[in-house]
């Protein structure tokens, strides 16, 4: 199991189909019946869930909506701040909603005639070749649960948030969207795990916590770093280093703490250039030229 699986509760399904997130004890919802209940409650259908069938649509609470009004409302100043102008571009022209939570489907039809991605629904945790392999195809999983009520402004774990405000508005740069593309294409050509992790490694320092020089000034691009209200204000205080692919699929990284380490492109160009060929040239091969070691 990849590092990444490690951010996503488990669901798993009895003989009659039921479904149960399985959080654990340290989670904020770890002790709320309620809160555990609606996860299962959510996780069901889009565990059931076939491509070519409608996408399950959930009916948010007022609790909910909060949730995202709160994140929204808490992350939108930061973004103008610290976000690279691409990903403004997207939000601008993704044009999500900030007083409620959207459903997939929503987001798919504003996508669709930007950059041509959709959304699939997600329980959890989905393999890596599928979840990585899609983005060839234009698509990106997704879940649709949001984090614990008690924190809003937190969560162990990708929820909808992370998905649709951080990689959405992303993917809404037609450019960026193309980036993903690429990674998914060089996902698609992998033949050993060592190849998949390589490419999973180098999409977590760009697209996942990838900061940029923009007029001389550092700003983020990494939906990580964009959907994370306390993350977003340190990656400036983080050790800065030049774009090295050999570097981040070598280096020894802790999921659960803010990101010490962080790469940055010099400028747009070099992630939709540098970085998209990276993807677009990668194959087992590449991986086995650079081999791995215990960390830098």
């Amino acid at each position: 199991m990849f590092e990444e699986g490690q951010l996503y509760a488990p669901v798993t399904a009895d003989e009659d189909g039921r479904a149960t997130v399985h959080l654990a004890d340290d989670h904020p919802g770890a002790k709320d019946d309620d809160y555990r209940r609606r996860r299962n409650e959510i996780a069901g259908p889009a565990l059931d869930w076939r491509p070519g069938d409608p996408v399950p649509r959930v009916q948010y609470t007022d609790s909910e909506d909060e949730i995202w009004r709160t994140v929204c409302r808490e992350l939108a100043p930061k973004h103008e701040r610290l976000a690279i102008r691409g990903y403004l571009e997207g939000k601008e022209a993704l044009a999500l909603p900030s007083d409620h939570v959207p459903q997939l489907d929503e987001v798919s039809a504003g996508l669709g005639p930007i950059s041509g991605f959709q959304l699939y629904p997600a329980a959890g945790l989905v393999p890596l070749d599928v979840f990585y392999g899609s983005l060839a195809d234009g698509v990106f999983h997704s879940t649709q649960y949001l984090r614990h009520p008690s924190q809003p402004l937190y969560t162990p774990e990708p929820d909808i948030l992370h998905e649709v405000v951080g990689h959405c508005n992303l993917l809404a740069n037609p450019a960026i969207a193309e980036v993903k593309r690429r990674a998914g294409e060089a996902a698609r050509r992998c033949e050993t795990p060592e190849g998949l992790q390589y490419v999973a490694d180098v999409f977590w320092f760009t697209i996942e916590f990838g900061v940029m020089y923009e007029h001389g000034e550092l700003r983020a691009y990494g939906a990580g770093l964009l959907s994370s209200f306390g993350e977003i204000e340190e990656f400036r205080g983080a050790d800065i280093r030049p774009v090295d692919f050999d570097q981040m699929a070598t280096l020894a990284y802790d999921i659960s703490h803010y990101q010490p380490i962080l790469f940055a492109c010099d400028g747009m160009s070099e992630l939709t250039d540098r970085v998209a060929g990276f993807f677009a040239e990668f194959d087992d091969e590449t991986a086995a030229r650079l081999p791995r070691n215990a960390g830098v």
